[in-house]
């Protein structure tokens, strides 16, 4: 420390490389000064946490950054929330971040086997060691008791690593990463869900049990004592779509003695093989004949909650469990929800992905049974989770619910800033919350899409906004971008040279319509606003 003779020898270098961060990361709003002012903050500290200067780091994303004390540190699924961010901007922090889970890849096949398990399965708190975490005793700060704490059935946070692999892939092209690490990953959180499927004779379907849902607040069924429920909605399709994921890369994207190694690595013979492409043809989806889909089997049984009667004997009812427990009573009775569960279907996958496995599966899907069950379910969510008006907002605006969407947005970005939680965010940030409303700006306002091979816009700029502009990085290309009413303003930045047939192209969607555009070139670009 003697060697540091004053103030600006820190300053000067912190200065120049915060500088170097903003020229990839920020984001400009020309007609909301909150918004804009709100997502720069939720920019800047996602970068405290992870940023181009400390990937080398063995560590994964904590939940609530490295700002607090609240939950040790520990990393859950909100990787999921936050990834967008990064892959989009320095897939290297993205890359590196991943390594941290696929590290512990051994300690997730151990704790499936601990559990009776095959493959990977991670746990839903992770720290150093890859071990689960997660207590087993919960204090209910309302009632000053303690209570089993079942959330470590939280399987579905194998779910989103292998997801998480899957998005960094598609937008970054990464194949070494793939080849090396990825594909291993997705066919070891593959062979955990097919291993945790179980044939019903009876129904003539693949079943999931003893799992909780992102709700959180059914932790069992109610006057049980067994952790769990049956056929959780989001758990059953992810796992679909995970194991249809992994046929892909062993059917489509190998060649035969890579494939038949990697399978030898993993220890998935051809018997394996042939029960997973039947999950993917008979997973069970609880659903009503008008198109509810049960957040679990036996959820249509459960009892409604009064919500006013609650809202008018509470000052924030948003931790509903605690209340109900506080008064003898426990949520499972009850069809209330901590967060999103079902719609995190909606805000997960794209529609057409959603189509095709519910239709593989013998399920109806549109649009329609997309408005019922968000209908449905927001009055029947209590929003105890942050991260649940985020992804509110998201299907609200995929159902052209603009003015919603907004609204929704807003109180995700007052989380942390106005402490909506009571008492939180003193604790850390919300790492997850920080990502999506991000993630929700980029999706939902510039309407960006990224595919697995093609970037697409489709702006719809909120009432007051006049001009946004960012950034984003899209295989190795970078993308400026600056988007009014009618126009948009591109410029395309390959990072290496890009040869189309004889013409230098760089491929991109506006509003269904594809624009190939030269590199380094400004292209204007007019669409029909709405």
């Amino acid at each position: 420390m003697s060697s540091i003779k004053n103030f600006d020898i820190l300053y000067k270098p912190h200065q120049a490389r915060w500088l170097a961060l903003w020229k990839r990361f920020d984001i400009a709003l020309e007609g909301n000064d909150f918004v804009k002012k709100v997502l720069r903050l939720h920019a800047f500290h996602l970068l405290q946490v992870a940023s181009t200067y400390n990937e080398d780091i063995d560590a994964g994303m904590p939940a609530r950054g490295l700002h607090g004390e609240a939950y040790r540190g520990h990393i859950f699924w909100d990787e999921l929330y936050v990834f967008p961010f990064y892959n989009l901007h320095a897939p290297e922090i993205t890359r590196a971040l991943l390594m941290y889970r696929y590290r512990r890849l051994g300690a997730a096949k151990e704790y499936a086997q601990q559990k009776g398990y095959r493959g990977a399965m991670y746990p839903w708190q992770s720290a150093s060691t890859g071990d689960e975490q997660t207590q087993v005793v919960h204090l209910n700060p309302m009632s000053g008791e303690w209570g089993p704490d079942y959330s470590s059935l939280q399987r579905h946070v194998s779910v989103a690593v292998a997801f998480n692999v899957w998005q960094y892939f598609i937008t970054t092209g990464d194949r070494d990463f793939l080849d090396r690490y990825g594909a291993e990953m997705l066919l070891e959180i593959a062979h955990f869900w097919s291993s945790i499927s179980t044939y019903n004779e009876k129904t003539k379907r693949y079943e999931i049990e003893g799992v909780m849902g992102p709700d959180e607040f059914h932790e069992k069924y109610p006057g049980t004592k067994k952790g769990g429920v049956v056929n959780n909605a989001y758990t059953n399709v992810m796992a679909v779509w995970v194991i249809e994921k992994a046929l892909g890369i062993i059917d489509k994207m190998m060649q035969e003695e890579e494939k038949n190694a990697l399978l030898l690595k993993v220890g998935v013979s051809k018997e394996e093989i042939s029960r997973w492409r039947q999950i993917t043809q008979k997973m069970a989806i609880e659903m009503s004949k008008d198109g509810l889909i049960y957040q679990f089997k036996g959820y249509e049984r459960l009892k409604e909650l009064d919500w006013d009667d609650y809202r008018r004997r509470y000052d924030n009812i948003h931790r509903i469990d605690r209340i109900l427990k506080s008064e003898g009573l426990s949520p499972d009775e009850f069809k209330v929800a901590k967060q999103a569960d079902v719609l995190m279907l909606f805000y997960v996958l794209k529609f057409k992905e959603l189509k095709d496995i519910f239709s593989r599966l013998g399920y109806p899907f549109n649009k329609n049974i997309m408005k019922k069950n968000f209908q449905y379910y927001f009055p029947r969510t209590s929003h105890g989770s942050t991260l649940s008006v985020v992804v509110h907002a998201y299907v609200a605006d995929l159902l052209g619910m603009q003015d919603k969407s907004m609204d929704y947005l807003i109180k995700a970005l007052k989380s942390d800033i106005y402490d909506t939680q009571g008492g939180t965010t003193q604790e850390g940030i919300h790492t997850g919350v920080m990502g999506s409303s991000l993630e929700l700006f980029w999706r939902c306002f510039a309407g960006l899409s990224i595919e697995e091979d093609s970037l697409s816009l489709n702006p719809k700029l909120p009432e007051g906004w006049q001009r946004i502009r960012f950034k984003i990085r899209y295989k190795n290309i970078w993308f400026n971008m600056a988007i009014r009413r009618g126009k948009i303003q591109i410029v395309a930045e390959p990072l290496e040279q890009l040869s189309l047939g004889h013409q230098l192209e760089v491929p991109i969607l506006v509003c269904n319509k594809l624009y190939k555009l030269k590199p380094k070139k400004t292209h204007t670009i007019e669409y029909a606003s709405r």
